[in-house]
């Protein structure tokens, strides 16, 4: 888990859920492997982090 100012990131693989973040305001799950982001999931090659 990354916090960069207001917001929180949690950075993992596609099986990761949003349990993590609840109850955090402005907190997003980054998720590798999966083409589109739904709510506060955000997939990783949005920030052009290509491998």
């Amino acid at each position: 888990m990354r916090a960069y100012g207001q917001h929180t990131f949690v950075i993992d693989g596609k099986n990761t859920t949003q349990k993590q973040i609840q109850g955090l305001d402005h907190a997003f799950v980054v998720k590798d492997d999966i083409e589109y982001g739904e709510g506060r999931v955000i997939p990783l090659w949005a920030f052009g982090m290509l491998y």
